[in-house]
């Protein structure tokens, strides 16, 4: 006779114990060490040596956790979900890696993710600059192999080098394109503005298989319009989501290396992530928060949410 599945462990109750008390790890869940299987982790990676302006994103996963004190997770309507009882959710802790070496740092996160999905289903990660979404494409491809890959972004992060170095965070969907890390028939970016290095940027980053979504076309025929155009691209692919919380406006997310002005607002992102229902989301990150640049947790808010949302669409995934 089979056992039956225990149920999960939930986050303390912000009824029980206010908010601001209780465990650091994301809305105060369970630590990974502490439950007996796990559905979705949360990883944090506090890497930022690629950045190629502001550094400070090392700092964005402790940020991420302290603004989760302020969801309210028990139930969720727009997705009629009641995640942390259908799912087991747990915090991974962070990657150690090295801030003074690129490609180890790399590899360290390559491992540790791998690791981890000897033991859990899915992986959201909590950044950390853009750097970090090659090895956890390559941890991804062990299980799934290449992905759907809808990056939302300001910037293409498609360039092949910055300053001669290949891993930086603008270059890791080139490298991603060059290992076949993500499926080019099904992936795109969504929110990209503002000027280029080159005129052939963009025509560089259609023939790596990215299908774009620019801010502008947003703004002129909305929300509903690019959740359509995504989901027309991905069909039942198994997804990877990565988000640079940069997508946002200055006005919505101004604690981040490269603001760029004219993005989204974090209520139009919301509302396409909630487009998203019923995806086949296999793993996401969340990336680019830099808590020393930040306005009263604004982006540390808007990227905890993110990650909410994110652990509510694999609670909508197809079985």
């Amino acid at each position: 006779m089979s056992e039956e599945k225990q149920p999960p462990i939930e986050p303390i109750s912000g009824t029980i114990v206010p908010r601001y008390a209780g465990p650091s790890t994301f809305c105060r869940l369970p630590e990974l060490r502490d439950v007996p299987y796990c559905d979705v982790a949360m990883l944090g990676i506090p890497f930022d040596s690629g950045t190629s302006y502001r550094s400070g994103a090392r700092f964005g996963p402790q940020a991420i956790r302290q603004a989760s004190r302020h969801l309210r997770t028990n139930f969720h309507p727009a997705y009629d979900t009641e995640p942390f009882k259908q799912l087991q959710v747990a915090d991974a802790g962070d990657v150690a890696c090295n801030p003074y070496n690129i490609e180890e740092a790399i590899t360290q996160i390559e491992v540790a993710a791998t690791d981890l999905f000897t033991k859990a289903k899915s992986i959201v990660s909590l950044g950390g600059d853009h750097t970090i979404a090659v090895p956890l494409l390559r941890a991804v491809n062990k299980q799934v192999g290449p992905v759907a890959l809808v990056h939302f972004d300001a910037h293409l992060d498609t360039w092949d080098t910055y300053f001669g170095a290949p891993y930086t965070h603008g270059t890791p969907f080139r490298r991603a394109a060059e290992e076949g890390l993500f499926n080019d028939s099904a992936s795109m970016h969504v929110g990209i503005r503002g000027p280029l290095y080159s005129r052939q940027d963009l025509d560089n980053d259609e023939e790596l298989g990215f299908k774009v979504v620019h801010c502008d076309e947003l703004q002129t025929h909305g929300v509903d319009h690019v959740v359509k155009r995504i989901r027309d691209r991905i069909g039942d692919n198994p997804l990877y989501l990565s988000i640079d919380i940069d997508v946002l406006d200055p006005a919505h997310a101004p604690g981040t290396g490269t603001p760029e002005v004219a993005g989204m607002s974090s209520r139009e992102l919301v509302n396409i992530i909630r487009g998203l229902k019923g995806v086949n989301l296999i793993a996401a990150d969340i990336v680019e928060v830099a808590p020393a640049y930040d306005h009263a947790e604004i982006t540390s808010l808007a990227a905890a949410t993110i990650a909410f949302e994110m652990v509510n669409l694999v609670a909508c995934r197809p079985s």
